[in-house]
């Protein structure tokens, strides 16, 4: 992509209303734009990056045999009246027509997914099952913060399984668990899974995928030897104290950010629709269901805040919105320096790699290599007259502070 023609604008200037990190890194580099607390516009930079991590989760959802598919984010009142969410739920967002009837906007989606899925399972020999999607979710907050780590509006991907006993659902947790700590890998996370209260969704305990950030919402305690790990406002437990998994380390406790969830729902949903399924004695039964969310938007946040430097975001390869910034500094031999850059870029193209081309004219080369910085994409290559006359290119990874000079025919095995 040339970078003349992408609507991109970065700035030098930072929010003062904006007290996190994520939050002003992603709208000074361009990747956001704050339309009100807690709702954002995601330019091309941030829907590349959002694109490329629901890509990672996708791959990783379909790999343990889930079904993605796309469910509607206006839902009528009576399935949540059925479940007990309209009056118990305060985040649900409510909605009147013009025709005095009501709806919600979907901050989750049991009160859809278990009506669609239980009228097309007939017997037991069509569990288990799994569906998710990844779509756009609503929560009305009362106090929207920490950029995209609490938001009204966010991007989630959130699947639900079916399961004829407790063993099955316990057999997809392990699968579903481990593919979240995948997931995590691949970003370059380290996600601890914790124990929490089910809250409104359930009133067994759940499990929460938590990253160590300084602007999370959550306190944790966790072993600094085991991988013990409780939030605390459930824990029989506090800071000092040795671990009850009886290893030789004691907790810690930490600011983190919940990336992922998972919530045995028991079988209340099936039970509230009055849908199951037939057993192999031909009985009816209720489907035990599980829930598992992954915060897509609010990786992005976590990604942000954790993976910085005082020049700007350290994006992992991953889900970088562009695998290589090439720079063109024209100098007095501008003619000869872009169309040197113009064969580099068709080159990197045709070998699939995608890449972010400054051929920008009217820019001088420090405020090209700073913005280079802000947006942080792995690679840089720069293109200029004295690496030209060296038949060479200019090339730094974007996590380290020194460049260096390298061959033409080297870039594609570098890279």
């Amino acid at each position: 992509m040339r970078q003349s023609k992408l609507f991109l604008k970065t700035s030098k200037t930072v929010s003062e209303e904006e007290p996190t990190v994520n939050g002003r890194l992603l709208e000074q580099a361009g990747f956001v734009s704050k339309l009100m607390a807690g709702v954002y516009t995601y330019l091309p930079l941030g829907l590349r990056t959002l694109n490329n991590i629901s890509k990672i989760v996708r791959e990783e959802m379909n790999a343990i045999g889930a079904s993605e598919l796309l469910m509607p984010m206006l839902h009528p009142k009576d399935v949540w009246q059925t479940t007990g969410g309209w009056d118990n739920i305060d985040v649900l967002f409510k909605i009147q027509s013009r025709t005095e009837k009501e709806y919600a906007l979907g901050q989750s989606e049991e009160e859809v997914v278990t009506p669609l899925v239980l009228a097309r399972v007939q017997s037991y020999k069509d569990l288990p099952l799994a569906v998710y999607q990844i779509n756009w979710k609503f929560r009305d907050e009362l106090r929207a913060k920490s950029g995209l780590l609490r938001g009204r509006e966010f991007l989630m991907k959130d699947m639900y399984s079916f399961h004829t006993s407790q063993e099955d659902f316990d057999r997809f947790y392990s699968e579903a668990k481990e593919a979240y700590l995948k997931i995590y890998t691949w970003l370059g996370l380290v996600a601890k899974v914790t124990e929490a209260s089910g809250g409104a969704f359930s009133q067994k305990i759940s499990y929460e995928f938590m990253v160590l950030t300084d602007a999370g919402e959550d306190d944790i305690l966790y072993c600094e030897v085991c991988d013990f790990c409780v939030n605390v406002e459930i824990a029989e437990v506090k800071l000092g104290d040795k671990c009850p998994k009886d290893c030789a380390g004691t907790l810690a406790q930490a600011k983190a950010s919940e990336v992922g969830n998972v919530f045995d729902l028991g079988q209340k949903y099936g039970k509230d629709f009055g849908l199951g399924y037939t057993d192999e004695a031909g009985e009816k039964k209720f489907p035990i269901m599980g829930c598992y969310g992954i915060g897509i938007s609010r990786l992005m946040g976590v990604l942000a805040e954790t993976m910085n430097d005082e020049k700007g975001i350290l994006w992992p390869e991953s889900v970088a919105p562009f695998r290589v910034h090439l720079i063109a500094l024209p100098g007095k031999e501008a003619e000869s320096v872009f169309s040197a850059s113009d064969k580099i870029y068709r080159q990197l193209t045709d070998l699939g790699v995608e890449v972010l081309y400054d051929d920008r004219l009217d820019v001088s080369a420090g405020e090209k290599f700073a913005d280079s910085d802000l947006i942080g994409v792995p690679h840089r290559l720069v293109v200029s007259q004295k690496t030209l006359a060296l038949e060479s290119l200019e090339y730094k990874k974007r996590n380290e502070s020194e460049s260096r000079l390298v061959k033409l025919d080297q870039v594609a095995e570098i890279l």
